[in-house]
């Protein structure tokens, strides 16, 4: 039976991920900041807080992951910032199964605001999860899958790894780090002649998640297009277990556009604040539709 390292599994598409694998036959190993405790909190203060603060985590209860989904799923406590926590999570995989298969890189935080008012516990931590994170992961899976001649590493990485984003800076910064990280690692095991081991980033638009679920303006960015679920990022990812992409854009039709915004910035930045004001209407458009009956959701 392959197996599988999924990290950030307390979040929405945490769990969507770890049912793919598991119906795709992986024996998963969803680990989370804590076991039990339940997702709603980042640096001790509620999900939609104030101006500049983290809005939303994939860091919480793990076990909620591998609820209904067999013997072979476990939830385990990872620290994803600790590169020796998730070498101790590779390390018991290889010693319960043989061989470590597949390692995915989903743990992330996101904080809003304008560059320069976001605090600083706040970028280093959306630093330390996002970009550390992610590198963290990759290097402990690689230390057994290098010398096992095969494997797997996907990162999800988000558009913010590709394009600046308005009103997230921190974020799509330690998002770009994880895409040159994803890409370079590619490289340099290609490099070392190491074919049977892939490294994958999967750059989705705004996916629907605790994560993003505010009325905070600062975080409309993530309403630049229609929000995808937690099950088609899934899909997506259990696809590249069969056939690996360096860089998989969801939905691709935004490829272009994205390209275009990164190499011309001088003739994109003009149109932001025009940009923004649309996904404002988006975000607000979808708060009201999934509000319940009394206007609460």
């Amino acid at each position: 039976m392959r197996t599988a390292v999924l990290t950030g599994a307390g979040g929405g598409l945490g769990r969507a991920i770890t049912a793919e694998l598991a119906r795709r036959g992986f024996a998963v190993w969803a680990t989370g900041r804590t076991l039990g405790r339940p997702l709603g909190s980042v640096l001790g203060r509620p999900l939609g807080s104030a101006l500049g603060s983290p809005l939303g985590s994939a860091l919480g209860s793990a076990e909620a992951a591998i609820e209904g989904l067999g013997p072979n799923c476990r939830a385990a406590e990872l620290d994803v910032t600790d590169l020796s926590a998730n070498r101790a999570v590779a390390d018991a995989v290889v010693a319960e199964h043989g061989h470590l298969d597949l390692w995915v890189n989903n743990a992330g935080v996101l904080a809003v605001g304008y560059a320069w008012e976001v605090d600083d516990a706040s970028n280093q931590r959306v630093l330390a999860v996002n970009a550390m994170g992610t590198i963290n992961g990759t290097v402990a899976a690689l230390g057994h899958m290098v010398p096992a001649g095969r494997g797997q590493v996907i990162n999800l990485v988000s558009l913010a790894g590709i394009v600046a984003t308005p009103g997230q800076a921190i974020y799509a910064a330690s998002k770009h780090a994880a895409m040159a990280f994803t890409l370079s690692t590619l490289f340099d095991l290609r490099r070392g002649g190491h074919r049977g081991i892939d490294v994958c980033a999967v750059c989705p638009s705004g996916v629907r998640t605790p994560l993003i679920e505010t009325d905070d303006p600062e975080a409309a960015a993530s309403f630049t297009a229609p929000l995808l679920t937690p099950d088609e990022i899934g899909r997506v990812v259990g696809r590249l277990t069969e056939r690996p992409r360096p860089v998989t854009i969801v939905p691709r039709r935004r490829a272009p556009m994205m390209r275009f915004v990164d190499l011309f910035p001088r003739l994109a930045a003009p149109a932001v604040p025009k940009i923004m004001r649309d996904a404002r209407r988006r975000q607000q458009q979808h708060r009201q539709s999934t509000a319940g009956p009394t206007g609460r959701r």
